[in-house]
């Protein structure tokens, strides 16, 4: 009987055995492969993002904290107009609303009209609600004449004519009853609306001016 050598015999088995290997291989990639498309075709699940709470971060020293209050409006602010300064009339003496102890004449001053005369001390003119406006009145211009040999003076008062001065000139001879000159009286700030009041003084009872007009002044 002829027999083959072991060594032949095994040769063929190992053989066999590959085959079988190699061919359950090829299936094992052809499951898997198959099973990769299926996953690949079925949708992925959407996991909802977890929300992640805000965590405070403490300033540090030194670090000035974020501001939370809003931005102010870049808006012009309000402004206040300036004051306008009024144009104050000539105030005619015989014009005023009281002569105290004055009498008027013709004058030869320029411009013509009246003049009050015969004034002596404790005599006075009253003008009522004289605006002064926002824009403070400093001065006072009065035309002025004199012939007498006593020097007096001249004072501007506010709403009674007892209260202070708040100016005056001193008054000497111009040279004549109808010689006019225009004194230039320093006030203290006047605004608002006053009763005027010019009064004269003198050391007696001589009649030492007459007054043509006045006005007030910056």
């Amino acid at each position: 009987m002829d027999h083959r050598p072991p060594s032949v015999y095994r040769t063929r088995s190992w053989t066999n055995r590959r085959r079988l290997l190699t061919a359950l291989g090829g299936v094992g990639l052809v499951l898997v492969g198959y099973a990769i498309g299926r996953w690949q075709d079925t949708p992925a699940e959407v996991v909802p993002a977890l929300a992640v709470p805000s965590v405070p971060v403490a300033a540090s020293a030194g670090t000035p904290a974020p501001s939370t209050a809003a931005p102010a409006a870049n808006t012009p602010k309000p402004t206040t107009p300036a004051p306008v300064a009024i144009e104050y009339p000539v105030l005619q003496a015989e014009s005023a609303t009281e002569l105290a102890g004055i009498q008027t004449q013709e004058t030869e001053d320029e411009g013509g009209g009246l003049n009050t005369a015969w004034i002596t001390r404790n005599d006075h003119l009253r003008f009522d609600n004289i605006e002064f406006g926002q824009v403070a009145a400093t001065k006072a211009r009065l035309r002025l004449s004199s012939d007498s040999g006593v020097t007096g003076r001249v004072q501007v008062r506010l709403d009674s004519k007892d209260n202070p001065p708040v100016g005056e000139v001193s008054v000497s001879n111009t040279g004549g009853w109808q010689r006019w000159r225009t004194d230039t009286a320093a006030l203290q700030p006047i605004t608002g609306v006053h009763t005027v009041f010019v009064t004269f003084t003198a050391p007696d009872e001589s009649e030492f001016v007459n007054v043509n007009w006045l006005q007030f002044a910056r």
